[in-house]
């Protein structure tokens, strides 16, 4: 083969290249056209534009059901972040009157806390049939109702403990903080939120109860549940079992609650500052 001929099959192996490459260009396009309007069809065009926009990186990560999200903030709220006792302060007379001893708070807690999952359900699911002029009477009847049960179910099963906490049983009923939650969250939101909110708040209140008697006790009588912890050559602190104990010890266990969260959000803000100064250089770079 002569130079003329090699040189005019390699223009025409050129000229054929180019030709398959224009074809499957348009073939892309049209394929690329096709898609575009069977997603136009389902999604509306400015959606699918959006959508084409976005990068496709393989397989997204599942987001939390946002009900479990729910459902940890609600009980987070109560025992931690907005507690009853050490953060709202609501509930005093019954804290500082029955943390005596480790059972008493705990049969206090446990009496609280079933009455307020109780009347949260029944307000939550009667707070459309409620007449706003008269709801913090309706609630008040509602909660007595509950609290005259729980109170004859003690009386009758738990005799020791009913006769050890007394009068503070039937004051269940003004305890502020079922009072609170059935108008500030039961009265505005559905059964489940409100049963998961209520159980939070119980939960909290039993644990701060808790807290504050198992400190008492020990200082004060030298036991936990009425078992010696220090012996017998253990010289009790009486005045911690006394109604000026209560006030002393609920005073230092707020101090140190209200410094570690101080302590909390002092982390996060400097958090977010660093977050701040990172962006700010980023961009001046």
């Amino acid at each position: 083969m002569t130079e003329e001929e090699i040189e005019k099959k390699l223009r025409e192996s050129m000229k054929e290249s180019e030709a398959e490459k224009s074809a499957s260009g348009a073939d892309a396009d049209e394929h690329e056209r096709e898609r575009k309007t069977n997603l136009g069809a389902v999604y509306g065009n400015a959606e699918t534009e959006n959508m084409l926009k976005k990068p496709q990186s393989g397989r997204k990560k599942s987001a939390p059901h946002p009900f479990l999200g729910k459902v940890g903030k609600l009980l987070r709220d109560g025992i931690i972040d907005n507690n009853p006792v050490l953060v709202q302060l609501l509930g005093m007379c019954s804290t500082l009157a029955t943390t005596t001893s480790v059972k008493n708070a705990l049969g206090m807690g446990i009496a609280t806390s079933a009455v307020l999952i109780c009347s949260n359900i029944m307000i939550s699911l009667l707070r459309r049939l409620i007449p706003k002029e008269v709801r913090i009477a309706a609630y008040v009847v509602i909660i007595s109702g509950f609290v005259t049960a729980v109170e004859l179910l003690m009386k009758a099963y738990l005799p020791d403990l009913y006769n050890s906490l007394g009068i503070f049983i039937p004051l269940i009923v003004v305890n502020c903080i079922i009072l609170a939650r059935a108008e500030s969250f039961a009265s505005k939101n559905r059964v489940l939120p409100s049963l998961i909110d209520a159980i939070g708040m119980g939960l909290g209140y039993t644990m701060a109860l808790l807290l504050l008697a198992s400190v008492r006790e020990i200082l004060g009588a030298g036991t936990f549940c009425g078992h010696p912890v220090f012996g017998e050559g253990y010289s009790p602190a009486v005045i911690f079992i006394l109604p000026a104990g209560a006030f002393l010890t609920l005073g230092f266990i707020l101090a140190v609650v209200q410094k570690l969260r101080n302590s909390a959000d002092d982390r996060a803000r400097l958090r977010r500052l660093s977050d701040i100064g990172g962006k700010t250089g980023g961009a001046e770079q």
